[in-house]
């Protein structure tokens, strides 16, 4: 059995290992996973009929099911995001000392779920609830950053922002992309700073972002490369708890 079941995941590993390659012949398959034709064909049986795996009728290829996007959504229907996110909230909270924010998106604007104060007296507090425009801040553009073109488009034209200032943030959410974190400085509060990283959660849809909220007298180079870092940490660990495929 457990050697059954051992094969069969290498089969599952396979068919999801390659995005450009979402098919793939039974003979492949066997090449690849090194097992005997006659024990892939009867695993490959087993999983179709169980709809972990697809076969498509035109080709005879096998790709993977349907079953496991049912399983991973009534997984997260199961997660309260405030609930896996808090933790490492209050961790990254006392590596910083800085107040720790959770963004999910809400149409055209943000609004924050989660906050953890800062230990310090002096700190900055934006209040739970809060809806914040997706072009202004940090956060809101590492989520922007993380959206389809196309919707990143639509929703900076209902927010009416001028041409000029669309190319600009369009030009910003490339950058974000590629890091993986974003910087703002008063964009919302005068006198504050943000450092965000987006949470990506099942097949890599963007969930929120997490972000770090800074005074701007505490802001020096050294201090925010190390800031980006424990965000980025902080965000990477909670989007695989959410379902973010390594």
């Amino acid at each position: 059995m457990v050697q059954s079941i051992d094969r069969a995941m290498k089969i599952i590993q396979l068919l999801i290992s390659d995005q450009q390659k979402m098919c793939w012949p039974i003979s492949e398959i066997a090449d690849h996973t090194e097992l005997p034709l006659s024990t892939v064909h009867r695993l490959l049986s087993s999983l179709v009929q169980y709809e972990l795996v697809t076969q498509i009728p035109e080709t005879k290829q096998y790709k993977i099911g349907n079953k496991w996007m049912e399983i991973g959504l009534g997984m997260l229907e199961n997660l309260d995001f405030r609930v896996v996110a808090r933790p490492f909230m209050e961790q990254l909270s006392l590596e910083v000392e800085e107040s720790i924010y959770l963004n999910i998106p809400n149409q055209t604007d943000s609004i924050i779920i989660e906050r953890i104060d800062s230990p310090l007296k002096v700190r900055i507090i934006d209040n739970l609830g809060e809806r914040i425009p997706l072009s202004i801040g940090a956060a809101n553009k590492t989520i922007l950053a993380n959206m389809p073109k196309e919707k990143t488009l639509e929703i900076l034209q209902t927010l009416q922002v001028h041409k000029t200032e669309r190319e600009k943030i369009l030009d910003q959410l490339s950058q974000i992309a590629k890091s993986g974190y974003a910087i703002s400085y008063g964009e919302k509060t005068e006198g504050t700073a943000s450092v965000a990283s987006p949470i990506i959660g099942f097949q890599n849809q963007i969930m929120g972002a997490l972000s770090i909220g800074i005074l701007n007298y505490n802001i020096t180079e050294e201090r925010i490369t190390f800031l980006i870092d424990r965000v980025k940490n902080g965000a990477e660990q909670i989007s695989k708890r959410l379902g973010k495929a390594n």
